[in-house]
């Protein structure tokens, strides 16, 4: 069983229980290289197991004759270790909480090309696209990185000064490439079309929109183009939808893998880019999965809600974004990938078998949470937690670890935690009753020691404010019963924590569990389960 065109004639797709469309995938190719409809920048495995099958889902109930088109502006080895070997076909295994699996062909893709200059057949074919008065929309998956102009301390990063100066058609970064194919289109109809972030950031229309228009502008001071282009992407014919996208999809897994195996499933050797994309011919991802986009397409679009898509307003949007980020989901991650780092889990489901870390994000979601919890309305926000803490973060197939969760937890607390205590402060509810959001506080700081609960060291994950933690925590270790005044400057810091901890009286609490966790090995077990 090979994942090519030749190679799914074969009957054994069938008998093993695959999923293979049953739509004429040659005529989809033709009908969409004629009127193409939809463009995807970010060839990565979110967009392979999630927006691609939406649309796939459309062809084959016969609502769209017409599948996407794949940009790559960052990986060009994805597109050619991935998608050019196997016909631009991808395998998704979904993996259920049931210990059951779905294997479904993925036939949406039907061209994808790297977005530069260098891949002549490819730009040109990209400014063909974008000059077709069909094409209704462009989404992104290039995560919230790749939409930065600056660096952290606000100046422009060096290659977008070049882009400044020299403009169209000498662009370095792939979003000036992007913008210049808007110019084509602009000189060519002025067609409208709707440019739409699916990446997991907030307000990440806005995100996009800023970066466009800022190089249109800086192209227009520099007369490089005319004033009426960036008139024009500031006007109704263009728009930035936000969205909110939540499933996940980790690195291809080496189990899942063996299950393919032995189907007879050839293609499971997985690939480590030079730019360190983890990527297979197949997707592993969880089941549940959410998609809620702004409905703001001056040129159409195709009928995704027939997929399950919600397409509703921008401030319902934006309070099912701050629902899941600061109360339902992502809080309830962070617990789990502090305090697994440091009880030595690998896993993040494995967690959900331990009956202190379930208490206490069960208290953080449930008790602590929902009580300021911002209701979209199309979504309920406990039917959320129960999902997330009852199928989604247990599910023993989901191969997702606390390391990779605890990736830039400085830059997450804020959002993830602070905003509930802000709420708290507005609606003049009792801090008092905040006792688990201090202990996950605690848990950072104790973290950051690079200590496990076993004493023994450990690597933490990348943060940008590593450094600055641990320099602050100097001269705290194991066993450490002296003052603990130095931690006055971190935790007062609003940046880190959303508000300063001193001010609102959270700040004794926190050193109360932070002490206590630091006594001894096996002090932050003890910690969680006197507290937790």
């Amino acid at each position: 069983m090979k994942l090519t065109n030749e190679g799914l004639k074969s009957s054994e797709w069938a008998k093993k229980g695959y999923i293979v469309p049953s739509y004429d995938r040659e005529k989809i190719i033709e009908n969409t290289r004629k009127n193409p409809i939809w463009v995807h920048f970010g060839a990565g495995n979110i967009f392979r197991g999630f927006p691609a099958r939406l649309q796939q889902n459309l062809i084959e109930k016969g609502l769209s004759d017409k599948g996407v088109i794949v940009a790559e502006g960052f990986d060009y080895e994805i597109i050619s270790d991935i998608y050019d070997k196997y016909d631009n076909l991808t395998l998704l295994v979904t993996l259920k909480s049931d210990g059951t699996i779905d294997k479904e062909v993925v036939e949406s893709v039907t061209e994808a090309y790297p977005c530069d200059y260098q891949f002549a057949n490819a730009w040109s074919r990209f400014i063909e696209i974008f000059k077709s008065a069909s094409l209704q929309m462009v989404s992104f998956t290039i995560t919230e990185k790749g939409y930065a102009l600056k660096t952290p301390n606000g100046e422009y990063l060096p290659s977008y000064i070049d882009d400044f100066k020299n403009g169209p058609g000498k662009c370095k970064m792939m979003l000036s490439r992007l913008t210049e194919l808007l110019l084509y289109r602009f000189r060519e109809n002025k067609a409208p079309i709707a440019l739409v972030s699916m990446d997991n950031c907030s307000h990440n229309g806005e995100k996009v929109e800023l970066a466009i228009t800022t190089i249109a502008s800086e192209w227009v001071k520099n007369s490089l183009v005319e004033k009426e282009f960036l008139l024009w992407l500031e006007s109704d014919k263009v728009s930035f939808p936000w969205s909110m996208i939540d499933k996940i999809t980790p690195r291809p897994d080496q189990s899942v893998a063996k299950m393919l195996q032995a189907d007879g499933f050839e293609d499971t050797e997985p690939v480590i880019t030079s730019k360190h994309t983890y990527i297979a011919s197949f997707v592993n991802a969880e089941e549940t999965e959410y998609l809620v986009i702004e409905d703001k397409f001056p040129n159409g679009r195709p009928p995704l809600e027939k997929s399950g898509v919600y397409f509703t307003d921008r401030e319902t949007v934006n309070k099912v974004e701050k629902m899941k980020v600061c109360t339902c989901l992502n809080p309830l991650h962070t617990a789990l990938a502090v305090f697994g780092c440091l009880l030595d889990y690998k896993l993040i489901s494995k967690e959900m078998k331990d009956k202190d870390l379930v208490s206490l994000v069960r208290e953080i979601g449930y008790v602590e949470g929902l009580p300021v919890v911002v209701d979209p309305g199309i979504i309920n926000p406990k039917t959320f937690i129960d999902q997330v803490l009852d199928v989604r973060i247990p599910n023993p197939f989901m191969p997702d670890t606390p390391q990779r969760i605890a990736t830039d937890t400085s830059q997450k607390l804020a959002i993830r935690f602070g905003e509930t205590i802000k709420a708290y402060v507005a609606k003049g509810l009792d801090l008092k009753n905040l006792r688990d959001i201090p202990l996950v506080f605690a848990g950072w700081l104790r973290y950051l020691l690079a200590v496990d609960d076993n004493g023994n060291t450990f690597t933490p994950s990348p943060d940008p404010l590593l450094e600055y933690g641990q320099n602050e925590l100097k001269g705290i270790s194991l066993g450490y019963t002296g003052s603990l005044d130095q931690l006055k400057n971190i935790l007062s810091n609003e940046k880190i924590f959303g508000v300063n901890l001193y001010e609102v009286g959270l700040a004794d609490l926190t050193l109360k569990y932070f002490k206590s966790m630091i006594a001894a090995p096996g002090a932050v077990r003890k910690t969680l389960h006197e507290f937790a």
